[in-house]
């Protein structure tokens, strides 16, 4: 693997071998910590890598000595980049790997880096890329493709008070259904798709195995998680992430609403049940932070019991903005990232440096309208699973209410929906609050405090 960039210095390159230590910014690109060459070396007998920038040409070798040793040396560069940037050739310990394929690496380049491919993306990322990016395989470069639908309507994405777009693709509808990998919306910046389907999205097309689509969103790379499959949904980056989400979401709604391939049948019966459990789901999830500290990421809770995002103008800012502060520790979702990347690559956690992105303040785009309130916290949904037994299951920050199981038929003819989505969202969500052996004790904590923010809200009624 070759490229033409800005290349390392010396120094760079011995921290290039370093767990969890990059010279990177995030935010400034789609690379941190130094993860992807961390993976290479898993499968890997030798890593060699040579750059070159300036007067500055450097090369090593490293190996995989155990699970808790990968040595290194420096090695006289064997001459694979003429002017500048850097080159990293594999030797894999298996012969017959698919990695050595050229028309599987093809593929795969076209799958996750889809919008470098795509010419009507172009425009968008041309910020990023002023030269553009140019794949090359065996000597033979791989050619632009533009997805190929019946039906294709372009999305834009605008923030408020901006011109500009903030995010931008299209959604494609064809009559047949599309291939598996191509169903859904997918989400990329900077080029590369992080995410595909509709449950990120928190949207059930009524044929959502005929749409599919992209949406490029430069600006949140700075929300990406440390292996690049996700985001980050806690702390000021979340905030971004979930406003992102949120405008998305109003734009690919339109779109099919005006295809009529919005699910709305019985919608509006089914949100009247929902909506009392969500306002009091803030509550119950607030109260129950303390006790069970992973459901803290499913509902902002800040300093003096604001609960919400304050949209408004502050103090100096040119427009309305959200402000979002971190005071004390890191976000747990930041320690978390950390760990899960250190056991993916079976390093001893001795050999791990802490990364802890500094974020001390972020804006959020807002709405206009001064000390309007916006909530990012757990919201219900409803699809039909006929063959799935579970009444619940949580997405994201989206608990979707299974309306084809038998027991939520039997709730609606009884008139009793609100207990019986209060029950399937504690359901759902047990498995993220506490082990297996403590669900029970969860549930039962989970419907008292349910109960509880019923009560509060009478008494304020009183009141």
């Amino acid at each position: 693997m070759l490229d033409d960039g800005g290349g390392m210095r010396r120094r760079d390159l011995a921290r290039y071998h370093d767990v969890a230590a990059t010279t990177k910014v995030r935010g400034e690109g789609i690379g941190f910590a130094g993860v992807g060459i961390k993976i290479g070396l898993l499968v890997s007998e030798e890593v060699l890598t040579e750059t070159r920038r300036g007067r500055h040409h450097s090369a090593t070798i490293w190996r995989l000595g155990s699970r808790h040793r990968a040595p290194w040396k420096w090695i006289p560069p064997p001459g694979l980049v003429a002017d500048h940037g850097t080159a990293v050739r594999l030797r894999l310990k298996n012969a017959l790997s698919p990695l050595l394929d050229a028309g599987f690496i093809e593929a795969a380049l076209r799958r996750h880096f889809q919008p470098l491919f795509d010419p009507e993306l172009a425009e968008i990322l041309a910020e990023r890329y002023p030269r553009g990016v140019r794949f090359v395989i065996n000597d033979r470069a791989l050619g632009a493709e533009a997805w190929q639908a019946p039906e294709r309507a372009p999305i834009a994405v605008r923030l408020p008070r901006k011109r500009r777009p903030a995010a931008s693709g299209y959604l494609v509808r064809d009559p047949l259904p599309l291939r598996e990998e191509s169903r859904g919306l997918a989400i990329s910046t900077f080029g590369k798709v992080i995410k595909r389907g509709w449950e990120w999205l928190g949207l059930a097309p009524v044929t959502p195995d005929r749409i599919g689509g992209l949406i490029e969103a430069p600006a949140l790379a700075q929300a990406l998680t440390l292996n690049k499959a996700d985001f980050i949904r806690t702390g000021p980056r979340g905030a971004v992430y979930l406003a992102y989400r949120k405008a998305i979401q109003e734009s690919v709604a339109r779109q099919l609403a005006e295809w009529g391939d919005l699910r709305e049948a019985g919608a509006e019966a089914r949100r009247r049940a929902a909506r009392p459990v969500e306002r009091d789901l803030e509550a119950v999830l607030v109260d129950l932070a303390d006790e069970f500290p992973l459901l803290a990421a499913l509902v902002e809770r800040r300093a003096g019991g604001q609960r919400t995002l304050p949209m408004g103008r502050g103090p100096g800012m040119p427009e309305p903005v959200a402000k979002v502060i971190s005071h004390g520790e890191p976000a747990p979702g930041v320690a978390a990232e950390v760990r899960q990347s250190r056991e993916s690559l079976g390093v001893a956690p001795n050999l791990a440096a802490s990364v802890a992105p500094p974020a001390s303040e972020a804006t959020v785009p807002s709405s206009g309208s001064p000390h309007r309130p916006a909530r990012y916290g757990l919201s219900i949904q409803f699809e039909p699973r006929s063959d799935d037994v579970e009444l619940a299951r949580l997405v994201e920050t989206t608990v979707w209410i299974n309306e084809a199981h038998p027991a939520y038929r039997r709730a609606a003819a009884s008139r009793s929906e609100g207990y019986h989505i209060a029950l399937a969202t504690a359901l759902a969500l047990a498995p993220l609050a506490v082990e297996p052996a403590k669900e029970h004790a969860f549930l039962t904590t989970f419907l008292a405090a349910w109960g509880s923010a019923l009560e509060r809200r009478v008494s304020r009624r009183r009141k």
